[in-house]
């Protein structure tokens, strides 16, 4: 089975923990304004075999020490459910360690592909249905719920991705309504990350003559972050 790879990225340190091969797969259904790989959101002829990524990935199987391993990404890769449950099921032959960053936006059924699943690093838009079809320009939150239901009764562990904007999220009020939804909705959770807002992709819309919902916007202050951070932990774990 073939699937569109857009890229591979060796020695990822970012996306999970320990030193990653880090896959991203083309194709997503959401449109975030927010985004900074609008180059994967279309399927591309940019095909490769499960056989072939599982070998690339092999390759640095030395260097996968403390949990390192191999972090699907996009795109949204549960578009490529098929490709991407026959790679995991090779992987997990090798004992490779696998996380899967996802919006939890695919077609449906999961069950058999967590349980191949090492790690999900799960990314929150919104919390509420307005603030969710604002920034994603989809309704799809209640496949979110869907995708959700799965991961909790897989008891996969989460890493929670959230995006921080400046004038849309980043104040208090948020703060106190995203530690209730996941404490109400997420179950085990064991890290939470703020991403600040930046405009490295800016010049990736201008590329592909895309419109970009928020050139406008300047880059998210890192200060200002780790401080709702802090306020957002404090509410956490109350």
């Amino acid at each position: 089975m073939k699937a569109s790879i857009d890229s591979i990225e060796t020695l990822g340190l970012v996306d999970g923990p320990g030193i990653r091969t880090v896959v991203f797969l083309n194709k997503c259904n959401l449109r975030c304004k927010f985004c900074h790989n609008p180059e994967t959101w279309i399927m591309k002829d940019t095909n490769y075999t499960s056989d072939e990524i599982v070998n690339r990935i092999l390759r640095n199987k030395p260097y996968y020490k403390n949990n390192g391993g191999v972090t699907f990404s996009g795109g949204e890769p549960l578009l490529q459910y098929e490709f991407l449950l026959e790679t995991c099921k090779k992987l997990k032959e090798h004992n490779i360690h696998i996380a899967l960053d996802t919006s939890g936006i695919g077609n449906g059924e999961y069950d058999e592909l967590l349980k191949t699943i090492d790690l999900v690093l799960l990314d929150i838009k919104h919390i509420t249905k307005e603030g969710y079809i604002d920034i994603t320009q989809t309704d799809n939150l209640d496949k979110f719920y869907d995708f959700v239901k799965q991961l909790n009764k897989s008891n996969v562990e989460v890493w929670i991705r959230q995006v921080i904007i400046p004038d849309v999220n980043d104040n208090e009020e948020y703060m106190i309504n995203l530690s209730n939804f996941i404490k109400k909705h997420i179950k085990n959770v064991k890290k939470i990350e703020f991403l600040p807002f930046h405009t490295l992709g800016h010049e990736k819309y201008k590329k592909l003559g895309i419109k970009n919902p928020y050139q406008d916007k300047q880059d998210m202050d890192k200060n200002k972050c780790n401080k709702l951070y802090e306020y957002f932990l404090n509410e956490y774990n109350k």
